[in-house]
Protein backbone atom coordinates (compact mmCIF):
# COMPACT_ATOMS: atom_id res chain seq x y z
CA UNK A 1 0.00 0.00 0.00
CA UNK A 2 1.47 3.46 -0.88
CA UNK A 3 1.77 5.76 1.86
CA UNK A 4 3.82 8.53 0.54
CA UNK A 5 3.78 10.38 -2.68
CA UNK A 6 6.59 11.71 -4.47
CA UNK A 7 6.95 14.60 -6.86
CA UNK A 8 9.60 17.11 -8.76
CA UNK A 9 11.29 14.69 -10.91
CA UNK A 10 11.92 15.29 -14.43
CA UNK A 11 14.50 15.75 -16.93
CA UNK A 12 17.57 17.94 -16.60
CA UNK A 13 21.49 18.64 -18.11
CA UNK A 14 23.83 17.78 -16.79
CA UNK A 15 25.22 20.01 -13.69
CA UNK A 16 21.08 21.56 -13.21
CA UNK A 17 19.22 21.17 -10.20
CA UNK A 18 16.10 19.57 -9.12
CA UNK A 19 13.88 19.53 -5.66
CA UNK A 20 12.16 16.17 -4.67
CA UNK A 21 9.01 16.29 -2.36
CA UNK A 22 7.24 13.92 -0.87
CA UNK A 23 4.10 13.81 1.64
CA UNK A 24 1.76 11.72 3.25
CA UNK A 25 -1.99 12.45 4.92
CA UNK A 26 -1.26 8.94 6.48
CA UNK A 27 1.20 9.72 9.22
CA UNK A 28 3.52 12.57 11.03
CA UNK A 29 6.70 12.59 9.18
CA UNK A 30 8.21 14.09 12.36
CA UNK A 31 8.38 10.50 14.18
CA UNK A 32 9.94 8.63 11.45
CA UNK A 33 13.18 8.03 9.80
CA UNK A 34 12.92 8.80 6.43
CA UNK A 35 15.08 8.06 3.40
CA UNK A 36 15.47 8.90 -0.23
CA UNK A 37 16.27 5.47 -2.42
CA UNK A 38 16.93 5.25 -6.23
CA UNK A 39 17.10 2.44 -8.47
CA UNK A 40 18.73 2.85 -12.15
CA UNK A 41 17.56 0.28 -14.53
CA UNK A 42 19.68 -3.13 -13.87
CA UNK A 43 20.70 -1.97 -10.65
CA UNK A 44 20.06 -2.34 -7.24
CA UNK A 45 18.05 0.39 -4.96
CA UNK A 46 20.02 1.99 -2.75
CA UNK A 47 19.70 4.40 -0.16
CA UNK A 48 20.97 8.10 -1.18
CA UNK A 49 19.61 10.61 1.84
CA UNK A 50 18.46 9.35 4.98
CA UNK A 51 17.04 11.95 7.57
CA UNK A 52 16.64 9.89 11.01
CA UNK A 53 14.22 11.24 14.22
CA UNK A 54 16.75 12.95 15.84
CA UNK A 55 17.05 14.91 12.55
CA UNK A 56 20.76 13.37 12.16
CA UNK A 57 21.38 13.06 7.89
CA UNK A 58 23.04 10.83 6.47
CA UNK A 59 24.26 10.15 2.42
CA UNK A 60 25.81 8.20 -0.30
CA UNK A 61 28.98 8.97 -1.02
CA UNK A 62 28.79 9.80 -4.40
CA UNK A 63 26.13 12.65 -3.36
CA UNK A 64 27.91 14.46 -0.73
CA UNK A 65 27.65 17.80 -1.37
CA UNK A 66 25.08 18.21 -4.04
CA UNK A 67 22.48 16.69 -2.39
CA UNK A 68 20.35 18.09 0.61
CA UNK A 69 17.86 15.85 2.34
CA UNK A 70 15.24 18.46 4.65
CA UNK A 71 12.04 17.82 6.03
CA UNK A 72 9.21 20.71 6.82
CA UNK A 73 7.39 18.97 10.04
CA UNK A 74 4.21 21.62 9.21
CA UNK A 75 3.92 20.72 5.58
CA UNK A 76 4.38 16.91 6.64
CA UNK A 77 6.86 17.13 4.03
CA UNK A 78 10.12 15.51 2.80
CA UNK A 79 12.67 17.01 0.11
CA UNK A 80 15.73 16.42 -1.55
CA UNK A 81 17.38 19.27 -3.28
CA UNK A 82 19.61 18.07 -5.96
CA UNK A 83 22.13 20.06 -7.43
CA UNK A 84 25.34 19.91 -9.73
CA UNK A 85 22.91 16.66 -11.27
CA UNK A 86 25.29 13.94 -13.30
CA UNK A 87 24.03 11.88 -15.87
CA UNK A 88 24.65 8.77 -13.48
CA UNK A 89 22.73 10.55 -10.93
CA UNK A 90 19.72 8.94 -13.56
CA UNK A 91 16.85 6.71 -11.96
CA UNK A 92 13.96 6.24 -10.20
CA UNK A 93 13.63 8.06 -6.75
CA UNK A 94 11.55 6.63 -4.04
CA UNK A 95 10.60 7.86 -0.59
CA UNK A 96 10.58 5.51 2.11
CA UNK A 97 9.70 5.77 5.89
CA UNK A 98 10.30 3.18 8.59
CA UNK A 99 8.33 2.79 11.68
CA UNK A 100 7.39 5.94 14.35
CA UNK A 101 10.00 6.27 16.81
CA UNK A 102 11.98 4.05 15.81
CA UNK A 103 15.92 4.58 14.08
CA UNK A 104 16.57 4.02 10.79
CA UNK A 105 16.75 0.44 9.90
CA UNK A 106 17.89 0.28 6.14
CA UNK A 107 14.86 -1.40 5.16
CA UNK A 108 11.70 0.72 5.55
CA UNK A 109 8.50 -0.96 5.25
CA UNK A 110 6.60 2.10 3.70
CA UNK A 111 7.25 3.18 0.47
CA UNK A 112 6.20 5.51 -2.44
CA UNK A 113 5.70 5.00 -5.98
CA UNK A 114 8.96 6.58 -7.18
CA UNK A 115 9.29 9.90 -9.41
CA UNK A 116 11.72 9.65 -12.57
CA UNK A 117 14.91 11.73 -12.83
CA UNK A 118 17.09 11.68 -15.86
CA UNK A 119 20.54 14.01 -16.47
CA UNK A 120 21.26 14.12 -19.65
CA UNK A 121 25.18 15.07 -21.23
Amino acid sequence: QVQQVESGGGSVQSGGSLRLSCETSAYSFQTHCLTWFRQSPGKERVGVATIDIDEVTTYTDSVKGRFTISRDNAKNTLYLQMNSLKPEDTAMYYCAADRPFQHCSGSPPYWGQGTQVTVSS
